[in-house]
């Protein structure tokens, strides 16, 4: 199994970050298998969608309609208002994905992109543990 730590910068306000392209050329060469990816994170998640069509604005104000920034509704109430709503993030974005690769390509729909989605305003650097396992068929790596 080949590892790495991919570390993304998502700043000091909610991000939903197209990391694609990072995950592609991480991948490149290594033949069929999977590839397994976690936002090593409590306040954060991995997914699949459109970008580039407003699609991010839309998710983002969806996630804050869901998990409004109001200390008053969480238990969890330290750091940013509202942090308490991020620690449920991981229950409604899941934290992890897998998906399969063929000739060290992610397969992925026309419009999808992987992303990174980060509400949490406190912490500006994230890490994404990326994981590749060859299908150990010949041809694999």
């Amino acid at each position: 199994m080949d590892t790495t730590t991919l570390q993304i910068d998502t700043g000091e306000q909610f991000r939903i970050i197209d990391i694609t392209e990072r995950v592609a050329e991480w991948l490149r060469g290594r033949g069929d298998g999977l590839c397994n990816l976690l936002a090593q994170h409590a306040t954060a998640g991995l997914g699949l969608m459109e970008t580039g069509s407003g699609s991010e604005h839309d998710a983002q104000e969806a996630l804050r309609r869901l998990l409004p920034r109001d200390d008053d509704i969480y238990t969890h109430r330290h750091g940013s208002r509202g942090h308490g709503g991020d620690h449920v993030v991981p229950l409604l974005v899941s934290p992890s994905l897998t998906l399969p690769v063929v000739g060290g390509r992610p397969v992925l729909g026309t419009w999808q992109s992987i992303v990174f989605v980060d509400p949490n305003v406190d912490n500006p650097t994230r890490q994404v543990h990326a994981s590749f396992v060859a299908d150990g068929q010949p041809g694999g790596r």
